[in-house]
């Protein structure tokens, strides 16, 4: 962070002398930035918030009112030690969102990646992931542990049990409760979460071409129509798509799943 720029301070806001603040940045009225906070150029903060730290919140955020960003986490193992938020750019995080730092039972640090909208009430509880251009609905809520792959969406009032991993492009429907793994690409909706096919509609809007959708219905039947365990299934993906690349993260979601995958 190349300069200390408190210009865009309000009065009424109060910022603890160690924070870095970078050029441009704006803190509102009675909002108060702790120590140990790094925030990088051109961010905004709105009034009302609570940045605690150590927390490093990247360039062109704008976080909202009444959001807590940086608070040690509500793991009762928690003891006080130094874990970390790290925050990605161009993120806008809305009203009354809740991102708690990380354990040392984990990684020591929760980390949210860039160009994400987390809309109001948007809970993201210890040690969770977070990649890039997710969408985090209303009251969407992430437990403990969470990894959440780039461009997922998630409906409002979606509940994720911890240590889920939602894969990158799918979509969970507003309410699900989510027990297992989403295998990227997938849309599930229910009480728990069941899978309803591929997100077609939204792998068209970001530019994936129909051979690509084809492959990936055809995975999907792979995975889920043809009686095959998930081992099973991983196994055929494997073999018949190992050089695909639009397959790679559907491949390793469910690879790299410890809970299983919601049938």
């Amino acid at each position: 962070m190349a300069t200390n720029d408190w210009s865009g301070v309000h009065p009424q806001a109060i910022v603890d002398p160690s924070a870095k603040l970078g050029a441009n940045v704006t803190v509102g009225p009675w909002s108060y930035i702790g120590p140990g906070v790094e925030i990088g150029d051109n961010t905004e903060i709105l009034s009302h918030v609570v940045v605690k730290g150590p927390t490093v919140i990247g360039k062109n955020n704008r976080i909202f009112q009444f959001s807590s960003v940086g608070e040690e986490c509500q793991d009762k193992k928690y003891a006080g030690e130094p874990t970390t938020l790290i925050i990605g750019d161009n993120n806008t995080i809305r009203e009354n969102c809740t991102i708690h730092r990380g354990t040392t039972q984990d990684r020591g640090e929760t980390r949210i990646g860039s160009d994400n909208l987390l809309m109001a009430y948007v809970h993201v509880a210890h040690d969770c992931v977070v990649g890039n251009g997710t969408i985090l609905a209303n009251c969407a809520t992430l437990a403990g542990h969470v990894t959440v792959g780039d461009f997922a969406i998630l409906g409002g009032g979606t509940m994720v049990h911890q240590f889920c991993h939602i894969g990158a492009h799918s979509m969970a429907a507003g309410g699900s409760i989510v027990l297992k793994d989403i295998p990227a690409y997938v849309m599930a909706s229910g009480q728990s979460a069941q899978p309803h096919g591929m997100n077609v509609e939204g792998l068209k809007r970001r530019g994936f071409s129909k051979e690509d959708l084809l492959a990936l219905r055809r995975a999907y039947k792979v995975i889920y129509r043809q009686g095959l365990t998930s081992e099973q299934a991983l196994a055929e993906l494997e073999k018949s798509y190992a050089d695909n690349p639009v397959m790679k993260p559907l491949i390793a979601s469910l690879r790299g799943s410890d809970r299983g995958i919601i049938r």
